[in-house]
């Protein structure tokens, strides 16, 4: 399958591009955890996870919103080509997922309540890719690295399957090199705020994600 993001001609449709501009983006709450066990991190310490949420433009913004997460950095990851172009990848064929490396701040911030905000911001139950864009690189993953990510991360899947109605299809996989994206992917949601705005409304993303989780 050659995976497809859906663009819109911008050019033809300024009124609808001032809706989408005004409609704000679906963010569930990052929800409250105990603390009560858990190990304290260090000051300063700071961790990383990988999250495959579809297009990677959305998925960088909704973990920048999140209180202690550092920087979400677009880009791919589980395939099986070295440092690939957005070319590749998107034609189909690499493996590769777009893919998002979220650094933030365990003090702050949870990799549980990371990964159960990541389930909230994402169609879980569709295999095929996400909202408007289809084909393989669009799909959802968690990459995990070692044993206590995994388990975290199985858990939270447990918990959103157990709160839908269909089958959870997001799969578990072991961390693989993540290679960065081009550039101009980086930040875009900010550096063309607009054409950002109305490609997330028009892909149906937001609307999907009222559908599913509620709010």
């Amino acid at each position: 399958m050659t995976p497809t993001r859906l663009l819109f001609p911008v050019g033809a449709v300024a009124g609808a591009l001032l809706v989408a501009a005004c409609a704000p983006d679906y963010q569930p709450k990052v929800e409250s955890r105990s603390t009560q066990g858990a190990a304290v991190a260090p000051s300063g310490e700071t961790a990383s996870a990988v999250f495959a949420g579809g297009c990677f433009w959305c998925t960088e913004a909704d973990f920048e919103k999140v209180a202690g997460v550092i920087s979400a950095v677009s880009g791919y990851t589980g395939g099986t080509i070295k440092s690939p172009s957005y070319e590749q990848v998107s034609s189909g064929g690499t493996g590769h997922y777009e893919a998002v490396k979220v650094t933030y701040d365990p003090a702050r911030v949870s990799y549980e309540q990371l990964a159960d905000y990541f389930f909230r911001t994402v169609d879980p139950t569709d295999a095929g890719g996400q909202f408007c864009d289809r084909g393989d690189s669009y799909r959802t993953a968690i990459f995990v690295d070692g044993a206590g990510q995994r388990q975290v991360a199985e858990a939270e899947k447990a918990e959103a399957d157990a709160a839908l109605s269909d089958d959870v299809v997001t799969p578990i996989l072991p961390a693989a090199s993540f290679y960065e994206a081009e550039a101009y992917h980086q930040d875009y949601y900010k550096k063309n705020s607009l054409k950002y705005r109305f490609y997330r409304t028009r892909c149906g993303r937001d609307a999907r994600l009222k559908e599913l989780w509620g709010g």
